[in-house]
């Protein structure tokens, strides 16, 4: 019998996230000091939230003891909890038996899907968790970072010097303001309106369901413009946008790619688009991913921002508000072992995408042409 099976507690382990520009951790101490309040062992690498002011004293302090080396962590422990999808130098570290807790993304990852795979490892993704509204609530916190993020990062985008038209989203007396639209009125374009009417721009949301559009305008009144989505109303719209937020969510899924090149090349030059998508594979034809150290690139007159990480930019708030969510699930994990616990908790269930080398998530499956095997199956 695996650890992930039996009644035991198990070791968990926190490595530190070596995407590039990635400061954010799998758990602040705050929630280390929680799991050992429960009888859970955990063990730190060195420096893994040194990044964001969590000093390895802290992780100390909640009771975690700390080692040197990723490998010690993957080596040891029994579930390892991370923020990012394991980097090529981690795949070959995860085993048989092991539980894999992060975000995966593994529609837009063949390469990870295929390590994952060969691992034997039970790769549960935070992306695919469900609650009882039917909602991501591990998805949430970060896509709420993310839309509040869009329009910083895109009115820096339409600034000259980053390529753009030199235009402020708010505008002054006597000057338009800007035309933002936002494709998908879910947790990321509602936050993304917020902040751009709060900066005082003319918002358009565009969303296919008319359930969502009629909530919006009950929030937000006649301040927000809601439109029914089509390709003619996108189309229109978007050519016309001065900043553009791609906002749409298919779960576990590929994002279907709205904006085509020919509507890009119609837009002005020096407009800015912010693709959020961009981790299940962006949905303008034209995104391709960057980072932090990158974040930008023009195409067709058009500035593109299409960080895979976005909400690693404000690491510290990231961390903590990605905890509030995931901590429950990982106690329940760490507590039960993996299978009692997704058994005892179908929402938790709906995140397993991988187990002892079977695609267990449809979406992922259909998307990367794996055969697929029922989680309910696949834990007996």
């Amino acid at each position: 019998m695996s650890v992930y099976e039996s009644e035991a507690a198990m070791l968990v382990g926190i490595p530190k996230e070596i995407k590039i520009q990635e400061y954010r951790v799998g758990m602040i101490p705050g929630s280390v000091r929680e799991l050992v309040h429960h009888g859970v062992n955990v063990i730190v690498e060195k420096s893994a939230g040194a990044g964001i002011g969590f000093a390895d004293d802290a992780y100390v302090a909640a009771g975690a003891a700390i080692v040197d080396t990723a490998e010690e962590v993957f080596a040891r422990a029994d579930m390892v909890v991370k923020v990012k999808e394991p980097q090529a130098p981690e795949l070959p570290m995860l085993r048989e038996g092991q539980v894999l807790f992060t975000y995966l993304h593994l529609a837009a990852e063949p390469d990870q899907t295929a390590g994952l795979i060969e691992s034997g490892c039970t790769a549960i993704a935070y992306e695919t968790v469900t609650d009882f509204r039917g909602g991501l609530p591990l998805l949430a916190p970060m896509s709420e970072v993310a839309g509040r993020m869009s329009i910083q990062v895109g009115a820096t985008c339409l600034q000259k010097e980053n390529g753009g038209a030199g235009i402020l989203l708010g505008g002054v007396p006597g000057v338009p303001v800007a035309k933002v639209v936002i494709l998908g009125g879910g947790v990321v374009g509602t936050n993304a309106a917020r902040m751009a009417m709060g900066l005082e721009a003319s918002v358009t949301v565009i969303d296919k369901s008319l359930h969502r559009l009629n909530e919006l305008d009950m929030q937000f009144g006649a301040t927000l413009n809601t439109i029914f989505a089509t390709m003619d109303s996108v189309e229109q719209h978007v050519v016309g946008a001065d900043l553009v937020i791609g906002a749409v969510l298919v779960p576990g899924a590929a994002a279907p790619r709205l904006v085509t090149h020919e509507m890009v090349k119609k837009m002005h030059p020096g407009a800015a688009m912010v693709d959020v998508a961009i981790d299940q594979g962006g949905c303008f034809e034209t995104s391709r991913p960057t980072t932090h150290e990158d974040p930008s690139y023009i195409e067709e007159g058009v500035v593109h921002y299409c960080v895979t990480n976005m909400p690693g930019g404000v690491a510290r708030t990231s961390s903590r508000a990605l905890n509030n969510a995931t901590l429950p699930f990982a106690l329940a994990l760490a507590e039960k072992g993996a299978v009692a616990a997704m058994k005892d908790d179908p929402h938790l269930m709906n995140g397993l995408n991988v187990h002892q080398g079977k695609i267990t998530y449809q979406a992922v499956a259909e998307e990367l042409d794996y055969d697929y095997q029922p989680a309910t199956e696949a834990l007996g």
